[in-house]
């Protein structure tokens, strides 16, 4: 029974798995898709490659994920393929493997609306073109049929020829614009250098609409600014520039190889040179102020034009503009026939408004240097020259430079250029007329210092006899003064007379009771001096008298008692020798005398042995002069 059923069960999967084949199930994943191939049918057309109508072969039409049935093995052949996916800043580029041709002049099949090439069919009914086409793939997931179109992702590009990069989304980085080149499109109408803009296509993102708009092939007058670009490898060619920087100071006159035809306004009065609107062929009429500007410079040039003081030195050096770089000093000839040099500074100005109209007539600011000032300058400064001498040239160097300021502005002035201020520097005269100037001028300075010198002395002179003058004169007013004082001085000492009489007579008067008063106490005085004067002297002569008396009675006393004890001529003689000790006189002589007949020496002989003993004569002694009256010593000796 359970065998029953098992076979039971096999026999319906049997029959279910040969119905489903027998149906022709087919399953299709999510991330992909199934290309049908029909192995009978009717044949496909000659160049088609995928069928539309039933056809044997690839059919046009994909099996989208799921389950579908009607599709046997032993009719139909399922081939399942993966999607395609483009990866985000990148795109990916079609090319059609079956579709009409291309017609002649175009490289690129024109673009079909077609799902992004999802719809074969409508594709290829839509008229879509063989070969490489102008629309491509952005970001995101497509199921194309791979047997009509062949994709080029940056995955596969190295197969094709190209690189992951050519299939970057294009970045124009800031301060930049993309010059264009496009690839395809009708040819640049003769006489033009770049194809001219057309309206509707995205910044070239959209080839077909550029190319139903008649846009050209080659250079394109439109530029990219900065930005992210989908752009057809196949179709554009971009090329990033800095952007055209128009400093401070300066105006930027824009000269057009391209635009709009030719139409001037300058107006009747400007005749030598045509100015244009902006966006037309030639000089544009408006400059370009300070700032950055998006540009083709490979269709348009940008002449900067200072719009501040310019200075131009015909001399060896240079500003910093280099316009003058070519100029040199200046050589002229005098009416005189020397040669000589100068240098000469030109300030020029050019405002914003006449910059186009500068730019117009002499292309350029150095052709306006080149070809308008070095000439002007030069040939006014040379026929000057050569009016006047080298001396007279240089004397009036200011008025030279007047007239070449006058002379130079009426010339520029015609070139819509204005002159600032005409300067001449330095002036090399020939060597040999400067010697001679130089000792002529050198003579002349010294007669002037010589006349100058004299003339000095002269002055010196006056000076001092001015000055003497006015020394006497000092004199003669000092002696006036002294007169005028000596008649004050008269009557001063006049009156002082008067008061020293009168001083003199109180003063006689005050001395007189003055001596009067003094002496009567000088008197008074005297009087009172001699009586204590007397009184002094009495009790002085009693005192003296006393002490005397006192002295004596004591020297008696020792005489007396000296004679007691050694008797009157013993104490005596003691007396006598202490005197005598006490004046210095020997008691025995150093020389005795004896008489002649007893054989002594005599007198003669006493001082012959005294002279030749000491060589001196002998002083007898003197007494000694008498002591004053109240000597203890002298009295007691007297009275002794």
């Amino acid at each position: 029974m359970e065998f029953n059923v098992v076979l039971a069960g096999v026999a319906v999967l049997l029959g279910v798995g040969v119905v489903l084949v027998l149906s022709g199930l087919q399953v299709i994943g999510e991330n992909e898709s199934g290309l049908v191939i029909k192995k009978f049918g009717a044949s496909l057309p000659s160049g088609q490659l995928v069928a539309l109508a039933g056809e044997a072969g690839y059919q046009a039409e994909l099996l989208p994920p799921g389950w579908h049935f009607g599709y046997p093995f032993w009719r139909f052949k399922v081939l399942h393929v993966p999607v395609v996916g483009v990866r985000q800043g990148h795109i990916a580029l079609v090319v059609a493997n079956g579709g009409a041709a291309i017609p002649p002049g175009n490289i690129l099949g024109r673009e079909v609306d077609c799902d992004d090439f999802q719809d074969a069919r409508a594709f290829l009914v839509g008229g879509g073109q063989k070969g490489r086409q102008l629309a491509f793939l952005t970001a995101g997931t497509y199921r194309i049929n791979p047997a009509l179109f062949t994709v080029i992702t940056p995955e596969n590009a190295e197969a094709f020829d190209m690189s992951a990069e050519d299939l970057e989304v294009f970045d124009l980085g800031p301060d930049k614009v993309g010059i264009v080149t496009t690839l395809d499109g009708r040819p640049i109408p003769p006489g033009d250098l770049a194809g001219a803009p057309v309206e509707g296509h995205d910044s070239f993102q959209s080839a077909q609409r550029f190319l139903d708009e008649g846009g050209c092939r080659g250079l394109q007058e439109q530029v990219l600014l900065s930005g992210s670009w989908n752009l057809n490898p196949w179709f554009v060619r971009v090329e990033q520039s800095p952007m055209t920087e128009v400093p401070i100071g300066y105006v930027g006159v824009v000269v057009s190889y391209v635009g709009r035809e030719h139409l001037d306004v300058s107006g009747d009065e400007f005749t030598h040179g045509d100015l244009v609107e902006r966006g037309r062929k030639g000089v544009w009429i408006e400059p370009l102020l300070p700032g950055k500007h998006p540009l083709n410079t490979r269709v348009m040039k940008v002449e900067l034009v200072p719009t501040t003081n310019i200075v131009l030195n015909w001399a060896q050096r240079t500003e910093q503009h280099k316009y003058d770089e070519k100029l040199s000093p200046i050589t002229v000839r005098s009416r005189d026939g020397f040669s000589f040099t100068l240098d000469v500074s030109q300030i020029i100005h050019i405002s914003m408004k006449q910059a186009p109209r500068v730019i117009s007539r002499v292309g350029s600011m150095q052709n306006l240097v080149d070809h308008v000032l070095q000439p002007t300058v030069a040939n006014y400064f040379r026929n000057s020259a050569q009016q006047v001498s080298v001396l007279e040239f240089l004397s009036a160097r200011t008025d030279r430079q007047r007239e070449a300021y006058e002379a130079i502005r009426g010339a520029l002035g015609a070139y819509d250029v204005e002159c600032i201020d005409t300067l001449i520097g330095d002036i090399q005269p020939p060597a040999e007329l400067m010697k001679t100037q130089t000792d002529r001028k050198i003579a002349e300075e010294l007669q002037r210092t010589y006349e100058v010198q004299r003339e000095a002395q002269v002055r010196r002179r006056e000076l001092e006899r001015a000055t003497s003058v006015a020394n006497m004169q000092g004199e003669v007013v000092r002696s006036e003064q002294m007169v005028a004082i000596s008649e004050k001085g008269a009557l001063a000492v006049e009156e002082t007379a008067k008061g020293e009489a009168a001083r003199t007579r109180l003063h006689a008067e005050a001395e007189s009771h003055g001596l009067r008063l003094r002496a009567e106490a000088e008197a008074h005085g005297l009087r009172m001096r001699a009586e204590a004067e007397a009184a002094s002297k009495r009790l002085h002569g009693g005192a003296e008298a006393e002490a005397t008396r006192l002295v004596g009675e004591a020297r008696a006393e020792a005489y007396r008692t000296g004679v007691t004890a050694l008797g009157a001529q013993a104490f005596t003689a003691v007396q006598l020798a202490t005197v005598l000790a006490q004046h210095g006189v020997k008691l025995v002589p150093e020389i005795a005398l004896g008489q002649d007949g007893a054989g002594g020496q005599g007198l003669l002989g006493a001082l012959m042995a005294r002279v030749l003993q000491g060589g001196v004569v002998p002083q007898l002694p003197q007494r000694p002069v008498k002591p004053q009256q109240g000597n203890g010593v002298e009295h007691g000796h007297k009275e002794a």
